[in-house]
């Protein structure tokens, strides 16, 4: 028909591959995109995915791990771009592979030459394979698997069956999270959500480091959720969990901070119960106790609460500004002599990344390594942190600092 744009064989090919993939296990969707890519002349295809503490990128077909930190894979993995190389005498393409902010891995191609046209259907191939994994590995065990190198135990398996994706985030804001020991998780862990306009960030950490530990932590994560969907303002979400603790937990209890963060205002709101302050990093450098208030009880205290409500603090944030929240496993991560790496040594790290334009996930990634080393490789506390960033479109009116 006159004014219609013919279809090509290569997209007819890709809308095939789109329509089969929901049909398939989780491996056989890399089997049909083998297929693909040899119809449009690629000569080979394989996706790899992070394991749990982001060190090595695992194929999901066999072969070799390879090191996030010195290889041409990880090099497109931590900058989140892609990178060219050169493999026995054909092109070898890395893409870094996403499920929206969140990395998960990269994908290769294979081919013996590479044009605009051609790059273009690989992104396309990277965009709908970790789309296709996403929703894929929250049924199957697949790719978990995989991406394991040891057995976790039961406290962390519940966990982690609460934990969302470890990044999340818009073109205005981004919220990202690590937490360790990965497989041996005590009572610590991390939620965020974005609604319309409201970046919601939680950290816990939950008293001991047995199952009931993380148990605790999982009420906790639910209770502030339930709230959250349907609706409830801070004070309403952090009263939620409360009450979730002391009617079902009664002599448990957990420290936490829960935030919002407004993406059109930059206005910052938070609630701490009995949890390490918040850090703010604006211009490259710590705004010292910026956001230090008055300690409040840890929640689970029911009854030394009823006399003391909690309160809602709230800040005006600036373009660029970074918010970070940590447990006290962090900064209180010390090695074999007694030297702490302290409140100094963790925003510092932060800063001199956020200098170097590196992205905030990255950052984490390498932190979490850092204190690792720090102690050896041996996590005496769990230690999780969150960085939020607000970075706003020019333009966008926003309130006066008050």
């Amino acid at each position: 028909m006159d004014g219609m744009i013919p279809v090509s064989e290569n997209e007819v090919l890709f809308e095939d591959l789109v329509r089969s993939v929901h049909d398939c296990a989780p491996i056989e969707v890399l089997e049909l995109a083998n297929r693909y890519g040899e119809r449009i002349g690629l000569s080979g295809i394989t996706l790899y995915l992070t394991d749990l503490q982001q060190r090595l990128l695992i194929p999901l077909t066999g072969g070799p791990a390879l090191g996030v930190d010195a290889t041409m894979a990880g090099e497109a993995y931590r900058s989140e771009t892609l990178r060219l190389g050169e493999d026995d005498g054909e092109l070898s393409l890395w893409l870094p592979l996403r499920d929206g902010a969140d990395r998960m891995g990269v994908l290769n191609v294979r081919t013996p030459l590479l044009d605009e046209p051609t790059l273009r259907r690989c992104q396309a191939l990277a965009s709908l394979l970790a789309l296709t994994v996403t929703s894929k590995r929250a049924y199957s065990d697949t790719y978990v698997l995989r991406t394991r190198t040891r057995p976790v135990e039961l406290r962390t398996e519940m966990l982690r069956a609460f934990l969302p994706p470890r990044t999340l985030g818009t073109s205005r804001g981004v919220s990202t999270a690590v937490l360790e020991p990965a497989y041996e998780l005590g009572g610590d862990a991390f939620d965020h959500s974005i609604t319309q306009d409201v970046l919601h960030a939680t950290i816990l950490d939950a008293m001991g480091h047995d199952l009931a530990s993380g148990l605790t932590a999982s009420v906790a994560m639910a209770g502030a959720r339930g709230a959250r969907r349907n609706g409830a303002d801070l004070a309403e979400l952090t009263a939620s969990v409360e009450k979730a603790l002391t009617d079902w937990l009664p002599e448990r209890f957990c420290t936490a901070v829960f935030t919002t963060l407004n993406l059109s205002t930059g206005e910052f709101a938070w609630v701490n119960c009995a949890h390490p302050a918040p850090l703010l990093l604006r211009h490259g450098r710590l705004l010292e106790d910026a956001l230090e208030r008055a300690p409040e009880v840890p929640l689970g205290l029911g009854e030394v609460l009823a006399a003391e409500p909690r309160t809602v603090h709230r800040i005006q944030l600036e373009p660029g500004d970074r918010v970070l929240l940590h447990t006290d496993g962090v900064t209180e991560a010390h090695d074999s002599e007694g030297r702490m790496f302290g409140p100094e040594r963790f925003a510092d790290f932060v800063i001199r990344a956020t200098a170097a334009d590196e992205p905030a996930p990255e950052t984490l990634r390498r932190l979490i390594h850092a204190i690792h080393d720090h102690q050896h490789g041996s996590f005496t506390d769990d230690a999780t942190m969150m960085l939020l960033e607000w970075h706003p479109d020019d333009g966008v009116p926003r309130p006066r600092t008050g």
